[in-house]
């Protein structure tokens, strides 16, 4: 994965990192309607990687990536200057049964080296259909030495997912490295 990651992300690049993109609907619209940002999307799926790269292709956006990885994995051979300017982890699974807590992609390990790979107050933003999950996160984010809760009135980007447009209600955090 690394060889693949230096083809596309280089020493110094600032991007923006979707955590589990699934079929590519959120970052393909973040991407088209911010062509200025170069966007980077993860998902551990080899089919939802094909589902979002043809949506890529047919937008042409030369802004965009998507890579089949695991979120850790990513960020452990990322190169080492470069830098995320926000981060989105839109409905995650939750892995609702205590004992499966462990495959949850927010975790404090997850935070520390999310905010290592960040630039000074970028953004991560958190979306979530399961209220438990989701009060776990915000505990964890309280008590996280490299995070901050903000209060914002409104989403930057409104696309909602698949799973957005399946739930009725969703929960939303915004975090602020520091």
């Amino acid at each position: 994965m690394r060889q693949e990651l230096a083809k596309i992300i280089h020493s110094g690049d600032h991007f923006v990192w979707e955590v589990g993109s699934g079929h590519g609907h959120f970052l393909t619209a973040f991407a088209k309607g911010n062509p200025d940002d170069t966007c980077i999307g993860i998902d551990i799926t080899s089919d939802r990687i094909v589902r979002a790269d043809r949506k890529r292709e047919r937008a042409r956006l030369e802004n965009l990536r998507f890579v089949r990885a695991d979120a850790d994995d990513f960020l452990a051979v990322m190169p080492e200057t470069a830098r995320f300017t926000s981060i989105f982890i839109l409905f995650p699974d939750p892995w609702p049964k205590r004992r499966h807590h462990k495959n949850r992609v927010v975790k404090a390990e997850f935070l520390t080296a999310a905010a290592a790979k960040a630039v000074k107050g970028a953004p991560l933003y958190f979306r979530t259909d399961h209220e438990p999950y989701f009060r776990a996160v915000c505990d964890l984010v309280a008590t996280h030495a490299d995070w901050a809760e903000e209060t914002v009135d409104s989403w930057p980007f409104e696309e909602p997912t698949v799973f957005q447009k399946r739930a009725e209600r969703h929960f939303s955090l915004v975090a602020t490295r520091r």
